[in-house]
């Protein structure tokens, strides 16, 4: 029987991707629900090629345009927040595939969690989010988590069960300002920061990866996913981005995970785990490699990844605070509101600001993340 998978965020990079995959095994999987914040065109694409059982378009002024593109088919339409919540608890569901972009992917995880679904998880703001939370839900409803982004994917196919890791040494590129100097970074624009030196990405990941936010999160991401502290999480600028990242175990072997930059293997893996597939596109060539080389971050220069590292040692809702205010920061950026550095400095004042707690619900995540931006709004 196929594997019926529902992709929250399917016309994203992750989404798009995740298709090809399905149509490479349609034998195997089948894209049962579609979903998309606001790209109505696209949805509407990708439901008459996969024929899907239903769809959501979050945002309600696109539902007519979806609905009629969509009138010939037997294709339910939903829209709206909550649609995104129901449809990952459908029985026939198997696997939701987690791609939304930013903290409005947290409550349809955890429905979909709650509803006893497999999750492929890309949106790392859940874990940074809510990883207590999230966690625990996942142990109680038994749910597996296999993770999507290709340095956890890395380290996911690197762990081996019973044999305890000493240090995970999570890669990063670098971003396009590696070697920039902070009088350099006062000038740098969006289109700079915009063009990413190894990955294709989505806008919003693509700047918190020129910030070395995304990095930070993805610390954060791996404390929850792997259950290691803060202190064996160790970040190395790669900036060949051969090797996804690797593990350190305790009697000092490191096993690293080696490929060329395409999300759909980390995106298959998570489909197939434990099983292996064909999959169509280009191989590592050893022989083509002419160098590797591997450098310690600047956190003075990029202070966002020492920012989210405080906020993991704070814990609580600290991390929540620090990505609402970055959702905000990294908006303003990309609209030309505010210069590259003042994204960290936002993110800084909105950590000092925003009250701390330790209570872990999603009560409080919700009301933490609506204080923080309303915060950092008033700050650009």
């Amino acid at each position: 029987m196929k594997k019926r998978i529902c992709i929250l965020g399917s016309t994203g990079s992750i989404g798009t991707q995740a298709l090809d995959v399905i149509s490479q095994h349609s034998d195997l999987y089948e894209a049962y629900v579609l979903t998309a914040y606001n790209n109505a065109d696209l949805l509407i694409e990708q439901a008459r090629r996969f024929n899907p059982e239903a769809v959501v378009i979050a945002k309600e002024s696109n539902y007519e345009t979806v609905k009629e593109g969509l009138a010939h088919l037997p294709i339910k339409v939903y829209t709206g927040a909550d649609a995104l919540c129901q449809v990952v608890q459908d029985d026939n569901v198997d696997m939701v595939l987690a791609a939304m972009v930013g903290f409005a992917g947290l409550e349809p995880t955890i429905a979909a969690i709650r509803a006893k679904k497999a999750i492929a998880l890309a949106n790392k703001e859940t874990l940074v989010v809510a990883g207590d939370l999230i966690t625990r839900l996942a142990n109680e409803n038994q749910v597996p988590i296999l993770p999507v982004d290709s340095e956890h994917s890395a380290i996911f196919q690197c762990i081996e069960p019973g044999n305890r890791i000493d240090k995970i040494l999570l890669t990063c590129s670098g971003g396009p300002f590696r070697h920039f100097s902070k009088e350099q970074l006062l000038h740098v624009t969006k289109a700079d920061a915009l063009a990413h030196p190894t990955w294709n990405m989505g806008a919003k990941i693509t700047i918190d990866s020129a910030t070395l936010m995304n990095k930070g999160f993805e610390v954060i991401e791996a404390r929850w996913l792997f259950g290691v502290s803060p202190q064996q999480i160790q970040v190395v600028v790669h900036p060949q981005s051969v090797i996804h990242s690797a593990v350190q175990f305790e009697d000092g072997a490191v096993k690293a995970q080696l490929g060329v930059p395409d999300m759909r293997l980390p995106i298959q893996y998570a489909f197939s785990f434990p099983r292996r597939l064909p999959l169509n596109g280009e191989r590592l060539d050893l022989f083509s490699l002419k160098d590797l080389t591997f450098e310690r971050p600047d956190i003075e220069r990029f202070r966002c990844l020492h920012l989210a590292y405080e906020a993991l040692h704070q814990g609580g809702n600290m991390p929540c605070i620090v990505n609402a205010a970055n959702e905000v920061a990294n908006r303003a950026f990309i609209d030309n509101r505010i210069s590259f550095n003042r994204i960290a400095e936002i993110i800084e004042q909105t950590m000092q600001h925003i009250s701390f707690t330790n209570t872990s619900s999603l009560g409080t995540y919700l009301d933490t993340d609506k204080e923080a931006r309303q915060y950092a709004a008033t700050l650009l």
